[in-house]
């Protein structure tokens, strides 16, 4: 389980890092309200995914039983995997990445659910979950059971917990967001971790279609 949780926690902290309307809501904030509201947001935005892992589970043991269904997830997973972490190296080569203060038309009164509503609306947040979060819940859920996926949504949530209190801390104490050169660092070390995970996912699915031969 430790190498369910390590792989939660590393995935989890590659999309937490990249901007986003969550990412720069939390910034908005945290410059009059401080560390706090890093808390407050990601609370939000985790009620959001276990609500949606409780659906994805409504089917869980069918696709369990599907190996075909375990393959298609695997590539589809594997092949985003990669196509965020290509996305961040160039990205972070290029110094095209930026944090912006606008999070378009949502207002701001219920913390909470101001960030599930964020979270719901970025199309990237559901891809995610229906690809890279379900196949590794597959993976987790067959070799350790409902504790496996547990453990895998536990690392993720600290990784998402984690990096939004530091954002938020950095914010409300120094009223600036984190330096560019160490950031551009950091998006380009993990985005070549999410390809690792990617050739991962895309080496398990050819297991699979061979052993299906």
């Amino acid at each position: 389980m430790f190498i369910t949780f390590i792989s939660s926690v590393g995935l989890g902290l590659s999309g937490a890092v990249m901007p986003g309307p969550l990412l720069t809501y939390t910034i908005r904030n945290a410059l009059t309200r401080g560390w706090p509201v890093g808390l407050i947001i990601i609370a939000g935005h985790g009620l959001l995914e276990i609500a949606l892992i409780s659906v994805i589970f409504l089917g869980f043991d069918i696709v369990l039983q599907s190996s075909v269904a375990q393959i298609v997830i695997h590539l589809a997973g594997g092949c985003f995997l990669i196509y965020m972490g290509v996305d961040m190296l160039i990205s972070s080569i290029k110094n095209s990445i930026s944090i912006s203060a606008d999070t378009g038309n949502v207002k701001s009164g219920n913390m909470m659910l101001t960030s599930a509503a964020l979270s719901a609306s970025n199309p990237y947040f559901i891809i995610w979950w229906a690809t890279i979060g379900l196949g590794y819940m597959l993976d987790a859920a067959r070799s350790f059971g409902v504790p496996g996926v547990m453990v895998f949504y536990f690392g993720h949530f600290i990784a998402d917990v984690s990096w939004y209190i530091l954002i938020a801390a950095i914010v409300g104490k120094t009223r600036r967001f984190i330096k560019e050169k160490p950031y551009r660092l950091l998006v380009a070390c993990l985005g070549s971790l999410l390809i690792l995970f990617g050739a991962r996912f895309l080496i398990g699915a050819v297991t699979g279609i061979i052993r299906m031969l």
